[in-house]
């Protein structure tokens, strides 16, 4: 397993940590303190558990699995898989802490923050689909299925 693929898989499951224990945070404050956690809060818990963890994870797993890239693949470039991973965690990670702070704080630079980190995540999932596209190929199914064989 290459050290990208492992840093993905290793910051998704930081992220999965993060959100479930916002999620604790949240479930206390709503059973237990008697009011609802606030929209940014949530926001935060939602992109910790599905941008930060299932997105990342996904990630990680295609660099891994998918086949390798062709000889002549002109596309797929591991410095892309890279900046895509920088992107996700800086964007993700700033997301999370913006959207917490944003529950107690409407300052316009926070807001800005908050929109910079969503840009970034968008970026970060683009640079990485477009890098690995040509991956996303037949290798030896092709073989099987010109032979009749169905799944």
């Amino acid at each position: 397993m290459h050290t990208i693929v492992r840093r993905y898989i290793k910051t998704a499951i930081t992220f999965l940590v993060i959100g479930l224990a916002l999620g604790v945070v949240a479930i206390w404050q709503r059973e237990l303190g008697g009011s609802w956690p606030s929209p940014h809060f949530i926001s935060a818990h939602t992109h910790a558990i599905l941008v930060g963890f299932v997105m990342m994870m996904i990630q990680g797993v295609a660099l891994w699995l998918f086949p390798r890239p062709e000889k002549d693949d002109t596309r797929y470039d591991p410095r892309l898989a890279q900046v895509a991973y920088w992107l996700m965690t800086i964007g993700t990670g700033l997301r999370l802490t913006g959207e917490v702070w944003r529950g107690w704080n409407g300052a316009t630079w926070l807001r800005a923050l908050v929109v910079t980190a969503a840009l970034l995540q968008v970026g970060g999932i683009t640079v990485f689909f477009h890098t690995m596209w040509s991956r996303v190929r037949a290798v030896g199914s092709a073989v099987r299925e010109a032979k009749g064989e169905r799944f």
